[in-house]
């Protein structure tokens, strides 16, 4: 079982940055899918994911070549850098971890474990 938390969200200007974080409580990542989704119930979009062991990585169309999915191994601590932010990236991001294969888990109910949330204002 792994807990998570995110941090970083806020209010930008269309063209901005923000890095999102999301804190993992677990002894190990080993085995885990960690994905960013944002959105609420059945609207939840996959921004992202990765295995934090490897170089496989997925964005969305609608991310590609913006953000970016990064780790920091000695906290397992997940990050995604959102860069040239657009009104339309505004959402609640959410974290979230399985253990099913990384590279079909590309919805929502694939994944157990979530955070609660937080909140990326973007305007124009």
């Amino acid at each position: 079982q792994v807990q998570l938390v995110e941090s970083g969200g806020g209010s930008v200007q269309t063209g901005g940055s923000l890095r999102l974080a999301c804190a993992a409580f677990v002894d190990t990542l080993s085995g885990y899918c960690i994905g960013w989704f944002r959105g609420k119930g059945k609207e939840r979009e996959g921004v992202a994911r990765f295995v934090p062991g490897n170089d496989w990585r997925y964005y969305a169309d609608s991310v590609k070549g913006r953000f970016t999915l990064s780790k920091d191994n000695a906290n397992n601590t997940l990050y995604l850098q959102m860069n040239s932010l657009k009104p339309e990236d505004t959402a609640m991001y959410y974290c979230a971890a399985t253990r099913l294969d990384c590279r079909s888990a590309n919805e929502a109910p694939s994944y157990a474990w979530w955070g609660h949330g937080t909140q990326v204002v973007v305007s124009s």
